[in-house]
Formats: structure tokens, C-alpha cells, sequence
């Protein structure tokens, strides 16, 4: 069986488009489709013929090419079952626990609501890869628009239980800004202050800070260390509940 291909390309203003490729059947899958035009270029460049669109939830940056693409290719979209009215275009719904075929591989579906409701992942176990859309971030998480913080908690605390060596293919470059505030709040963490250092030498050389892995996000990512001393100590939550810390750190970010 070869490996799952995961080709990488930027897109829009800060998104990251990704294309993942079975090289023994031949399928092709858009992660998301933030901007037709930049994945039609990547399908070309690589010579593969797009045949699925995975959706992780409905925002406009995640599924605006869903219909061009389907019209060009006529592809199969899939997306969360929770979320299908709301995902242009979609053909299959996928729950928790589902499994996804694509060629000689799968991938396993995670509700991971937070961002949205009815945001999925999903996780392709045997090639430790994760597409977690807006849930997971380097160093940082999305936005609440529409879930609380203990939908959230439980949504990273699931992707947390995954092997460290899972790569985390976030759809964003939000790095540096996220470093930025994770030194705020845990500026003692050597780990963080390291990947911070790294960080900033990747982006003066234009160059992508993702993948990320769940390894890496354990050890330098505030919204998955509510455990850690001293970050309840510098947000003044000592011996707090971790879905409180998780809340607190949260609330920091959206006004930092």
C-alpha cells in the first residue's frame, strides 16, 4: 500500500489549501475548497483528477469552490451530517465514528464542534494525519462563532488523545500571532519559547509553519495545557476546572 499523499499549497490571503492523492487507485481529495482557482493549479501542476471534496465545516473560506469544482470535476462532497444544510453542494454525510474509504486508506470522522456546530476532522490513522480544519490551530484553536467552551474542550481534548506523531494540518498560517499570545500567557514554557524562535525564522524565510504535530501542540499550545501550573498560575486559576482555564485562555485571545 503506498502512502497518502498530502500536497500543500497556500491560498486566498491566509488559508492553506491541500490536496491528498492514493496513488494506487488514483483518487484525488480536496481538503476544504477555499479558492477553486488555486486548487484547479494544484491539480495541474501535480496531474491528478479531483474525485471527493472533504469538507470540515460551512464557512465561505472552506467551501466557496464546492460548486465550481463539482461542476468542473463532478466530484463527490462530503461533509458533516449536522452541517449539510449548510455545505454547498454535498453528496455524503459523515457522523462520529464514521469511516471513510478512499482507496487504500481511511480516515475515522471527529465531531470537533466549537468553531461551528457541526465542524468534523478527520484522521487518517495508518499515515498519522489530521485535517482539522478551524478546530485546531498551531499553537492556538478557532474562534467560538457558535459552540461554547466545553463543546471546544472536548473537541481538542479528543484530538489530544491521538499518537503525538499525528501531523496536524490546520487551515490557516495564524502562527506567529498565536506564539505571540501563548508567550503571554506561559512565557516560562522553554518548549514554546524554542518553537516560537523557529516560528519567526520560517516566516522571515516565507516559508510554512504547517504541519504541526499533536506532540508538538501538547507541549506548546495553551488551549491544550489547561493542566499546566503555570499557565493556571499566570491566568491567577490555580487548581481551577480545565474547561474553565481552557474558557479564561480563550476569552484572553479574542481580546489580545
Amino acid at each position: 500500500m503506498s502512502m497518502l499523499e498530502v500536497h500543500q499549497f497556500p491560498c486566498l490571503s491566509d488559508n492553506y489549501g491541500y490536496l491528498i492523492h492514493d496513488a494506487d487507485s488514483g483518487l484525488t481529495a480536496s481538503i476544504d475548497t477555499p479558492e477553486a482557482e488555486a486548487i484547479n493549479a494544484a491539480l495541474a501542476e501535480k496531474g491528478w483528477q479531483l474525485t471527493h471534496i472533504l469538507n470540515t465545516h460551512h464557512h465561505r473560506d472552506h467551501t466557496g469552490g464546492n460548486e465550481a469544482l463539482k461542476s468542473r470535476w463532478g466530484c463527490t462532497i462530503a461533509g458533516s451530517k449536522g452541517d449539510r444544510d449548510r455545505i454547498p453542494g454535498i453528496d455524503v454525510e459523515f457522523a462520529e465514528g464514521d469511516i471513510f474509504p478512499f482507496g487504500s486508506h481511511e480516515a475515522q470522522i471527529f465531531e470537533v464542534s466549537g468553531h461551528t456546530i457541526g465542524h468534523i476532522a478527520y484522521y487518517f490513522a495508518t499515515d498519522r494525519a489530521l485535517f482539522c480544519g478551524d478546530t485546531l490551530f498551531v499553537m492556538g484553536c478557532g474562534r467560538l462563532f457558535e459552540g461554547t467552551p466545553t463543546q471546544m474542550w472536548g473537541s481538542l481534548s479528543k484530538l489530544m488523545s491521538l499518537p503525538d506523531d499525528t501531523r496536524v494540518y490546520c487551515a490557516h498560517e495564524y502562527t506567529q500571532a498565536n506564539a505571540r499570545f501563548a508567550l503571554s500567557v506561559e512565557p516560562q514554557n522553554d518548549s514554546l519559547q524554542a518553537r516560537a524562535a523557529e516560528v519567526d525564522q520560517l516566516r522571515a524565510q516565507d516559508k510554512p509553519t504547517v504541519p504541526s504535530t499533536i506532540g508538538q501542540e501538547k507541549a506548546t499550545n495553551p488551549f491544550l495545557r489547561p493542566a499546566s501550573a503555570a499557565l493556571q498560575s499566570n491566568l491567577g486559576m490555580t487548581g481551577g476546572e480545565l474547561v474553565e482555564v481552557f474558557a479564561e485562555t480563550r476569552r484572553r485571545k479574542d481580546n489580545f
